[in-house]
């Protein structure tokens, strides 16, 4: 089966488009429903169970693991909001939407939480169940918006 860094290897481009497709369509706090429904199908293309729509555009993925005794699960998340600013590179990538760009690195964060997904999708391979979530952004959902 190999080491998980030959595993997360396997799926390095796939990721890197990911990414890439991310960053150039960035999408504002609560707004983020391109993003949300990329996440959510890419989790649901892999098997993995899916909860759309949580505080807005939220997403949380969860795979049930092999020990599920004692009520134990890891929880991992991230930001997918951007920033209202304006993009000055000339990536290929670039942003496509004057005015918004993952200046914050938010397009990286959650590619980056889709790899234990692409690489334990098997349930024989994760010791624990884990959840985890893509989410609207932290200040304002914890301020009730």
């Amino acid at each position: 089966m190999g080491s998980p860094v030959e595993r997360i290897r396997e799926y390095h481009s796939e990721l890197e488009a990911i990414r890439h497709d991310l960053h150039a369509h960035p999408e504002l706090g609560f707004e983020e429903t391109r993003t949300s429904a990329l996440v959510a199908d890419k989790l649901a293309s892999w098997g993995i169970e899916v909860h759309r729509g949580l505080a807005k555009t939220g997403v949380v993925g969860v795979v049930k693991g092999r020990g599920t005794s004692g009520g134990r699960a890891i929880g991992l998340r991230a930001d997918m909001d951007c920033l209202p600013v304006h993009e000055t590179g000339s990536v290929p990538y670039r942003s496509r939407h004057d005015g918004r760009m993952h200046a914050c690195g938010h397009d990286g964060h959650t590619t980056m939480l889709l790899v234990p997904h692409a690489t334990w999708r098997r349930p024989a391979t994760s010791a624990a169940p884990h959840t985890s979530s893509s989410s609207p952004p932290r200040k304002a959902a914890a301020a009730g918006r």
